[in-house]
């Protein structure tokens, strides 16, 4: 619970607060929104069969998970992508874009390939340069304001199209992340020109 008061003291999860309270989906009492962000984000729930409380969403979605078989299941933050790397548990086999969406430095989210501890992932996908507690509260609302199962919102945002996947594991979590569409920054700057 102590991540979570720390949480509360930057912008974006106050806002997310502030929006979800407008939208009759949380309490405006700060301690009630603090049990809901520990139950959405850090409750521990059965992922795998018959292996306990393995899993949780915070885990899936910032740390990452491998399973059976074997296959890396979440990892969906770029902090943790960035430490992994510099540790040589991971390698980067590039990102995953159409000739026309090559990824630029405006680019904030990118479709990726990599291996994490010699397993590959073929195609995952991240934030880059935001922060986690940024991604947390755009996953909150997304989480909140929909009750199905899976939920997918198609955001434009500057000359990037892209997709907020949020699937539940019951009252919890399953996994988050955004998924590159189409980027067309750098064929808008080339008709400037």
């Amino acid at each position: 619970m102590f991540a979570l008061m720390n949480l509360m003291n930057v912008a974006p999860p106050q806002r997310a607060h502030s929006y979800l309270v407008s939208k009759g989906q949380s309490s405006s009492n700060l301690r009630l929104f603090k049990n809901q962000l520990n139950l959405i984000w850090f409750h521990l729930y059965y992922r795998q069969r018959n292996a306990g409380l393995d899993s949780c969403g915070f885990e899936h979605v910032f740390v990452g998970e491998t399973k059976a078989g074997p296959e890396i299941i979440g990892f969906h933050n770029w902090v943790q992508f960035y430490l992994q790397e510099k540790n040589t548990h991971l390698d980067y086999k590039g990102y995953k874009a159409r000739e026309q969406d090559l990824p630029d430095h405006d680019d904030h989210v990118l479709n990726l390939q990599f291996s994490w501890h010699g397993v590959v992932k073929p195609v995952g996908s991240a934030f880059i340069g935001t922060s986690p507690e940024f991604e947390m509260a755009l996953f909150t609302i997304v989480f909140l304001i929909n009750t199905e199962r899976s939920t997918t919102v198609l955001v434009n945002i500057d000359q990037c199209q892209m997709e907020l996947v949020v699937i539940r594991h019951g009252r919890s979590l399953g996994t988050a992340y955004p998924k590159l569409l189409s980027s067309n920054s750098r064929h808008v700057r080339q008709r400037s020109h």
